[in-house]
């Protein structure tokens, strides 16, 4: 094995290719020594011998050492590793700024400015984790998103290129040639004709590991959402996007193994964020097995588990705007909240045009919601004051909760906010941060099902029972919050 996979245990590798286990597609990659080919675990070809196996933990590693992706498993479309939405560090963060696009938009300088460590650190810290630097891992992306483009969409060869980030169509003929060992021509000729057939729209699938329940998932993202930012129609979650060159408009359905997303953008170079935020919102990077796994050896929790497995925490596709509803959202019921932020959206938000349905605005940016006079806004004066310092913190960049964040700085900064308790701070941290360990113990719907089910139910006692369910506390709170009848624990209709 190679020095920077050393921490890959080849063993345990073997044993998932041969049995060819789905569960560790994207956890790591399959080089065959003897073809040059690189493929995920669950590849269905017969396996090679464990002797012309070599394992890498990232696709950009495998192309690096000059192995081209199995055309059968298409590992560059594996789900992704679930280690970079568990964790806090510094190779996790910059995991999540490349998959974010920030390398293709600014640079290797501009991720390590954004990381605060130097160029020299960050790479010498993914290539000792991953086997590749970040310029290699935005490489890779940038070929996966080609891919995407060419297979699912009919546009010219020469837009696809400078939309998925290369630099010119020479180098994306020339990586598409020896990623895919094709040309950019034949992968389209290739693929399975699956586009929307309609204009400027984009038809991905996108996967997860099994199982997903996408009950309190897509029940939580319709029973909160903000009119004319968010909505359910025809069986689809839709919502506006905010993006780094212009704006979309996102549809999610929950179909048997992946996900249908129909993507419309206003400019194509931002289809990589787009698909990165919709993943990160639905938590579809998680492992659901390791985490039910856990939350079974609780008597308490085994019979919600088996009950309804493959729970996922809902989450958000903009950080900012997650915070500004969790603050309107404080002592007051769903439908209030919800109130509440369709007044800022038709007052503040940004007008777009959806000609399929009834999204009407962009939520309100950090920028504009801190030039509104605060006499305007109909909510108590104490809360009035925490709205007006949230606002003006996100805007002036003194508060980040963007995907580089550090979890505990950020907690930290949101903690000494006024009008920030315990339960702001945790569901922040649970659905904006992305902390899978995150958890409500003052919540009113977790205290009632742990009285229910013989748990404790003060605060300071659910918090010490709930020990036992790190590093996966905010799996545990869906589970819990599944005990009530509440609209979010239902698929809509």
């Amino acid at each position: 094995m190679q020095t920077a996979t050393t921490h890959l245990d080849r063993e345990h590798c073997v044993r998932a290719v041969q049995s060819k286990d789905a569960r560790f597609d994207g956890w790591f990659f399959t080089a065959v020594l003897t073809t040059r080919i690189y493929c995920r675990p669950s590849c269905p070809v017969v396996p090679p011998k464990p002797e012309n196996m070599t394992f890498y933990p990232s696709a950009a590693a495998c192309q690096q050492a000059g192995l081209r992706a199995c055309k059968r498993c298409r590992p560059d479309t594996s789900p992704g590793s679930p280690e970079w939405n568990q964790r806090a560090d510094l190779v996790a963060r910059a995991m999540r700024l490349i998959a974010d696009g920030v390398v293709d938009r600014e640079g290797v300088p501009g991720l390590a400015a954004r990381l605060g460590y130097s160029t020299r650190q960050v790479e010498r810290q993914l290539l000792a984790e991953l086997g590749a630097g970040p310029l290699a891992l935005a490489r890779a992306q940038r070929a996966q998103t080609a891919r995407l483009l060419i297979e699912t969409s009919a546009l010219p060869m020469a837009d696809i290129a400078f939309a998925a980030g290369f630099s010119s169509i020479r180098t994306f003929n020339d990586t598409v040639r020896e990623v895919f060992a094709l040309t950019p021509s034949e992968l389209r000729a290739r693929a399975p004709k699956s586009g929307t057939g309609t204009p400027g729209v984009l038809g991905l699938r996108l996967p997860f590991r099994a199982p997903l329940n996408p009950s309190n998932l897509f029940g939580h993202l319709a029973a909160t959402a903000v009119p004319g930012v968010e909505e359910w129609r025809d069986g689809a979650y839709r919502r506006t996007l905010r993006l780094p060159y212009g704006h979309g408009i996102v549809s999610l359905a929950p179909r048997p193994g992946h996900i249908a997303c129909r993507l419309t953008l206003s400019d194509l170079r931002d289809l990589t964020v787009a698909i990165s935020r919709c993943r990160r919102m639905l938590d579809l990077d998680a492992d659901p097995v390791a985490v039910d796994d856990h939350l079974r050896t609780d008597p308490f929790l085994a019979p919600l588990v088996d009950k309804a497995p493959g729970r996922r925490v809902p989450r958000t596709v903009d950080e900012a705007e997650f915070a500004v509803r969790a603050v309107l959202g404080q002592q007051v019921s769903t439908s209030a909240a919800r109130t509440h932020a369709a007044r800022l959206v038709r007052a503040h938000g940004k007008p777009l045009d959806d000609p399929e349905g009834g999204l009407t605005h962009l939520f309100p940016s950090p920028e504009a919601l801190a030039a509104v006079d605060p006499e305007t806004l109909a909510m108590p004066r104490t809360r009035r004051t925490t709205f007006t310092t949230l606002v003006r913190e996100l805007a002036d960049g003194t508060l980040s909760l963007g995907v580089e964040s550090d979890w505990a700085e950020a907690r930290a900064r949101l903690l000494a906010l006024p009008g920030f308790g315990p339960w702001t701070v945790d569901v922040i941290a649970m659905r904006a941060l992305g902390d899978p360990d995150a958890f409500l113990a003052t919540d009113l719907g977790i205290r009632r099902a742990a009285q229910e089910l013989g748990l404790p139910s003060t605060p300071a006692a659910l918090t010490g029972r709930a020990e036992a369910w790190r590093p996966w506390r905010a799996y545990a709170v869906q589970y819990l919050w599944a005990t009530d009848s509440h609209p979010i624990n239902f698929l809509p209709v």
